[in-house]
């Protein structure tokens, strides 16, 4: 009876050990789809390029939640925006929201309500002006909705990047 038991706490022990082993996304993935919840946080890498190189890098655990901008003001900003999800995820804009408040540096940005979305203008003090805008891209590719409209995942890395017109 001994030799059955032992290894039925061997197996379940490799069991968890596979478990527990396995990518933190596919985990998150998971759980999303088993709860249907899409909004779990997410850990992404945030990267700030100002004109004079780089500004901020940092992996940051975020989810979509309301955003306030000094010049835009409190605003949903998780991925419901412009209808763009049913349900609630995890964002670009919101991940630069959370990076700034957890690392100390400000962002602002002007809400625009045709869009549904904030402009980021500016990004520890850095400012895109008449000839700069703030370019938001998630794994090296630029997104085709607004910061708060597109769903980031785990592992994602967030690039807000200054460029000139």
């Amino acid at each position: 009876m001994r030799p059955t038991l032992f290894r039925r706490a061997a197996v379940t022990t490799a069991a968890l050990g596979l478990a527990l082993a396995a990518t933190p996304g596919a985990a998150v993935a998971e759980e999303r789809a088993a709860t249907g919840f899409t909004n779990l946080p997410v850990r992404v890498t945030v990267s700030v390029q100002g004109p004079d190189g780089l500004l901020f890098e940092k992996k940051v655990l975020t989810w979509g939640h309301d955003v306030t901008t000094a010049t835009g003001g409190t605003h949903k900003c998780d991925g419901t925006n412009g209808g763009a999800h049913a349900s609630k995820v995890p964002t670009p804009t919101a991940a630069l929201d959370h990076a700034a408040k957890r690392n100390g540096f400000t962002w602002d940005g002007t809400w625009y309500a045709s869009f549904d979305d904030f402009s980021v203008d500016t990004v520890k003090g850095v400012s895109g002006g008449g000839s700069a805008y703030w370019n938001i891209s998630v794994n090296g590719t630029p997104t085709p909705v607004g910061g708060c409209q597109f769903e980031i995942e785990h592992g994602d890395t967030v690039s807000f990047v200054w460029t000139s017109f």
